[in-house]
């Protein structure tokens, strides 16, 4: 038989919302809807693939755009300058359209940020609809986009086993900025809310909820670390292409900690894929 070619990995971002309690750094997790085609009822961070409207939004050349230029992102990513810049813009649009955060702040003040984004609430819902461009929408509210306030933190892409879509996923992280909150009010998730990276990692080991290796690797990263030092730290982005291999009737991830994924996996008596 021969083995189909794999499908084409769509550049995608996601970010890792996270703030400071009394219990902890937590962290804001999205469980998309049972119903989608694709990863349905898994636990998610907002995010989503990069579309026409990020590549060509030129934030930068608009002077739109504070903080890390594309050229930073660049080589912390190790992609061409141009998908740098619409990674980031996918991240910062994404983040908002299913979470209601903005990572922005006003142009004449590019230092402040915004304190309530629900203020922008019908055009958070156009850009969800795909009616509005990012850029559009900040040159229409006098806004720049605040790429100071994210971080780099890892790449994973699709198995190539994968058959439904394949994504290469840049994930960011960001501290939730003071005054604005996360609603999780978006068409692809039915539940949201804030948890301890490692309350999220027992619940899928107790099978209370499903955790792919990425999502799963990444709250093992945060978990027992708070905000400061999260975003300290200068990462490594090292790309993870997980293999998934048909093992009887079951498929298989295999990645550098796939050992203890496994191990978790069958705890919470999650083994079948898909899911």
């Amino acid at each position: 038989m021969t083995t189909p070619e794999p499908l084409p990995a769509r550049p995608a971002a996601t970010v890792m919302l996270i703030r400071d309690t009394s219990a902890g750094l937590k962290i804001f997790l999205m469980r998309r809807h049972s119903k989608m085609e694709f990863a349905p009822g898994v636990i998610v961070f907002p995010g989503g693939g990069v579309d026409d409207r990020d590549r060509n939004a030129d934030l930068q050349g608009q002077g739109a755009w504070a903080g890390p230029p594309p050229q930073w992102w660049a080589q912390r990513f190790g992609v061409e300058t141009d998908l740098a810049e619409a990674l980031v813009c996918a991240a910062v649009r994404e983040t908002f359209e299913e979470s209601g955060v903005l990572f922005a702040g006003p142009a004449d003040d590019p230092d402040t940020i915004v304190g309530d984004a629900s203020v922008y609430h019908d055009a958070r819902r156009a850009l969800d609809d795909r009616t509005l461009s990012f850029a559009d929408f900040l040159r229409t509210e006098n806004l720049v986009l605040r790429t100071d306030l994210l971080r780099p933190w890892a790449n994973w892409v699709t198995p190539e086993a994968e058959r439904t879509r394949r994504y290469d996923t840049y994930f960011f992280v960001a501290a939730l900025p003071e005054g604005q909150r996360a609603d999780g009010d978006n068409t692809e998730s039915d539940q949201s809310g804030w948890a301890l990276p490692q309350d999220a990692i027992d619940d899928f080991e107790a099978g209370r909820n499903v955790l792919l290796p990425p999502t799963w690797t990444q709250l093992d990263s945060l978990a027992g670390r708070r905000v400061a030092d999260v975003l300290a730290v200068e990462r490594q982005i090292v790309t993870v292409q997980p293999l998934l291999e048909k093992r009887g009737d079951n498929w298989v991830f295999e990645f550098f900690d796939s050992d203890r994924y496994h191990r978790a996996r069958q705890a919470g008596g999650s083994l079948d894929w898909p899911f």
